[in-house]
């Protein structure tokens, strides 16, 4: 069984980091990712994805990448569910990255030359909040 995204949009907004109780650190962005056709009014349409990436990859996205960055991203489609405070069943689909490739620069820092470019998180699943 395979289960592999491959996107390549940019943020919508800073990505969101969090710490879970043991101290893992987890961020959070929505990419915008273009669709390969137009509509009927001649524009361009995209899709909002939900991506979440783990540990020191996180870090490094919340502190070198934001809104308006292009990336490119190499994860896993995951569907889960919750109870919510309304006590209605929420289902969330997301791309848990495991590799989020910096495809332009923020400011003047050259993300290549720190090695920020492409680093794997490695994750356990015990790890995982939800």
């Amino acid at each position: 069984m395979l289960n592999r995204a491959i996107l390549i949009g940019r943020l919508t907004k800073d990505p969101e980091l969090r710490y879970t109780p043991n101290g893992v650190a987890v961020a959070s962005f929505t990419l915008a990712v273009d669709r390969p056709f137009t509509n009927q009014q001649g524009e361009r349409e995209a899709d909002f994805i939900p991506v979440v990436v783990w540990r020191k990859q996180a870090e490094n996205c919340a502190n070198y990448i934001g809104k308006g960055s292009l990336v490119a991203v190499e994860g896993r489609i995951q569907v889960r569910t919750y109870d919510a405070k309304d006590g209605q069943r929420r289902w969330v689909t997301e791309v848990v990255a495991d590799n989020v490739r910096f495809l332009d620069k923020r400011g003047n820092t050259n993300l290549q030359d720190i090695g920020m470019i492409g680093s794997e998180v490695e994750y356990n699943e015990e790890d995982i909040p939800f």
